[in-house]
């Protein structure tokens, strides 16, 4: 049950600017002496599709305009330390969704499902007594383990690259709701197509050590202009949303905002891919302009929002509630995060899969095609072998094992695994990521040699063997990998 919250047996009606709540009891808040409804808020995640945490006005981007989530930041708190699993679309929805990790939830290849067996967020909150509502893009599969109560699809629009979330339906369904409601409002910005941008110029562009080296190049220059619009054009609707709660609902209202995962790290394990802005405004509940340093991630979601709806989560999930660290309380919810990486899917064909584990000061990645150790993983079948060369060849510049110091090196330009002095960190980060991966599930191990390649089961799906708008294969191998050449994941 919610800490230290008395349950009033029974409903009634509670306004604040003559607007309905749902069921109530009160609170007494640490940081003001007053009482505030806060049993079973209705709750808002606001997600945003391909942006990097670096590209905000809040986390120190000054040249983009992100009025919406700096005014959030600004009634709320920011998180500084927030991470998903994966830095593609659906992988990082579904554990947002299952709160468990992707190798476990079973999406970890783009374009993939989540296990039938598991029960998300749809069914969980539902017992708890909310409406789950998604708004927006969906991504995720099967239906039948996410059965939205109600789910409304993104809407075109004129003169824009991306469809745009379903403003009327959201302000509709604000004004008549009667019960508390757990509402995932999912974008499409800024995710590419951009918006085109003429006469782009460099000043115009904050540049990080990651891409400074782009500074002249007028494709990347004009690329990152177009992506800048497309987020200003998010900033639009976010607007819009807060305005229909402002208006709509009252001050017992959770909102979340975040982003999928970064772009400039998309298919990676490094930050920029994995560390996600997450800003929560709780009126009354989260001290204004607050932040928070603390490891949290996406799978830690679906346990808070079980928590405070006056529910606890199961023991197979695999995150923990960060409710505490809402309520002021700087405590730590996570030792270590975690990562993956999977480059086979529908659209590539590079085999190269890495794993990551991180805690506030350092991070391992193992590479485990890394072209160093390619030539222990061959399997002797030319066709197979094939595409585990690829693989390695395609990612050359990525060692076996890397290691960083982000407290001096957040942008982890300087690989520290070969550092005899900081081998016993690395043997400790090591150790805890294999420990974790072995209880995920996870199909690759400590061993050198095994390097599996994957395939869904049925016709549908990805084979490497076959060309797609990403990839060309050559006409001597294509078609020549049957089922007894990969690992068959049963459930997608």
């Amino acid at each position: 049950m919610y800490r230290n919250l008395i349950i009033l047996f029974g409903a009634f009606a509670f306004s604040f600017f003559g607007c309905k709540t749902s069921q109530t009891s009160k609170k007494t808040n640490d940081f003001k002496n007053t009482k505030i409804d806060i049993s079973q808020p209705n709750i808002i995640f606001y997600l945003a599709d391909d942006q990097d945490i670096y590209d905000y006005g809040c986390y120190g981007n000054e040249k983009v305009n992100t009025s919406a989530v700096d005014r959030l930041a600004k009634e709320g708190m920011l998180f500084t330390n927030a991470f998903t699993a994966q830095a593609i679309c659906a992988p990082s929805r579904s554990q947002l969704f299952t709160g468990k990790y992707p190798v476990k939830n079973g999406c970890f290849a783009n374009h993939t499902a989540t296990r039938p067996t598991i029960e998300s967020v749809t069914s969980k909150m539902k017992k708890l007594g909310y409406e789950v509502v998604l708004a927006g893009k969906s991504h995720v599969k099967p239906s039948s383990v996410y059965q939205w109560d109600k789910e409304w699809q993104p809407v075109p629009k004129e003169n824009v690259p991306r469809d745009y979330i379903p403003l009327d339906s959201i302000e509709a369904y604000f004004k008549t709701t009667t019960k508390p409601f757990c509402m995932f409002i999912t974008s499409k910005y800024p995710h590419g197509k951009y918006f085109d941008v003429e006469n782009p110029k460099a000043e115009d562009v904050k540049f990080y050590p990651f891409d400074n080296h782009k500074k002249d190049d007028v494709n990347y220059l004009k690329s990152r202009a177009g992506y800048y619009r497309s987020i200003e054009e998010d900033n639009i609707q976010i607007e819009e949303v807060l305005k229909f709660v402002d208006a709509h609902l009252d001050e017992n209202t959770l909102f979340i905002y975040s982003a999928d995962h970064g772009v400039s790290g998309k298919f990676t394990v490094k930050d920029i891919g994995l560390k996600v802005p997450f800003v929560v405004r709780w009126p009354k509940v989260i001290k204004p302009n607050s932040k928070s340093n603390q490891l949290i991630h996406y799978t830690d979601v679906l346990p808070t929002f079980m928590e405070i709806a006056g529910g606890k989560s199961t023991e197979d999930m695999d995150g923990s509630s960060f409710l505490p660290l809402l309520e002021g309380k700087n405590v730590e919810i996570n030792q270590y995060v975690y990562g993956v990486r999977t480059n086979q899917n529908i659209l590539n064909s590079e085999v190269f899969p890495s794993r990551m584990i991180r805690n506030k000061r350092y991070k391992y990645i193992r590479n485990f095609n890394a072209l160093e150790v390619v030539e222990q993983n061959l399997t002797g079948k030319p066709n197979v072998d094939y595409f585990l060369k690829r693989g390695a060849n395609a990612f050359k510049d990525e060692p076996f094992e890397e290691l960083y110091d982000l407290q001096n090196d957040p942008f982890e330009q300087h690989n520290l695994a070969k550092t005899s002095e900081l081998e016993s960190i690395k043997e400790s980060l090591r150790e805890a990521m294999f420990s974790w991966m072995k209880s995920q599930g996870d199909i690759l191990d400590e061993s050198i040699g095994n390097m599996p390649i994957i395939t869904p089961k049925g016709k549908k799906g990805f084979k490497l063997d076959q060309d797609t708008p990403r990839r060309n294969i050559p006409d001597s191998i294509k078609n020549t990998l049957n089922k007894d050449d990969y690992i068959i994941i049963n459930h997608w």
